[in-house]
């Protein structure tokens, strides 16, 4: 699993291998970023938490890509699409069901894929609530995700006091298409230490670091704060790939 660690500060990503960032700290920042590998974040949570609804159209979006994607310096992996979030409290935000929450999640992917990004890779996000919900989206998006594609995994951020329900969603991904590359949105420590969460993700992003600091009366914008956080994550031990029985 290849960790990205999420940012407050754009300044701050090239202490790190794999940064992620939010387009909302990119959109005003005029010089370039030093990085190294990253990825663009859509800002879906804070738009549609806020603001129930993206606040900059697909265009607007894709011009940030294409400005970010030559840089200067560093890679942009993928830019993620712009989802709508499945959590009971993000449905009563916008009014909309589970249903509209996935169609437009694949409206604004297929809208995105057809503007010009420079070439970078558009990063697809399965979302839902339950497990049989991701199934459904997968066939919704049917053959837009190619064999062995880079997925996100949405809504599971606030379920990591509970990895066996993070686990569930993604054994449901995995037992109907085993060759997607899953990628899992801010995931916390208790999510991140469960094998067998781990065993099923190619990458995830997480700012927890700056959750502890704060908890622990720290400064959680230090971005030394993150590269303790991430280096703990790294050195974890790695655990070997899960069959979907849950047999070594």
């Amino acid at each position: 699993m290849r960790f990205f660690t999420g940012l407050h500060q754009p300044s701050d990503a090239r202490h790190f291998d794999g940064a992620f960032v939010s387009v909302n700290r990119l959109r005003d920042r005029k010089a370039p970023m030093q990085v190294g590998d990253w990825i663009m974040d859509s800002g879906a949570f804070t738009e549609i938490s806020r603001h129930g609804r993206y606040r900059h159209d697909v265009s607007t979006y894709a011009a940030e890509i294409r400005r970010w994607a030559n840089n200067g310096s560093g890679r942009l992996l993928a830019a993620a699409a712009q989802d709508y979030m499945c959590e009971p409290f993000i449905v009563r935000i916008t009014g909309l069901s589970v249903l509209e929450h996935q169609r437009l999640t694949i409206e604004r992917f297929d809208e995105l894929r057809a503007e010009d990004t420079s070439g970078v890779y558009i990063l697809p996000v399965l979302q839902g609530f339950e497990p049989v919900d991701y199934f459904r989206h997968l066939h919704a998006y049917g053959n837009r995700l190619a064999p062995g594609a880079w997925v996100g995994v949405g809504s599971v951020c606030k379920r990591n006091g509970a990895p066996e329900q993070v686990a569930a969603v993604l054994m449901a991904i995995k037992a109907e298409r085993p060759d997607l590359l899953l990628h899992g949105f801010g995931l916390k420590t208790t999510a991140l230490a469960h094998p067998f969460v781990r065993s099923m993700l190619h990458s995830a992003d997480s700012m927890a670091w700056s959750f502890a600091a704060r908890k622990q009366g720290r400064n959680a914008n230090d971005w030394r704060e993150a590269v303790r956080w991430t280096d703990a994550i790294a050195q974890r031990p790695i655990q070997h790939m899960l069959d979907l029985g849950g047999n070594p």
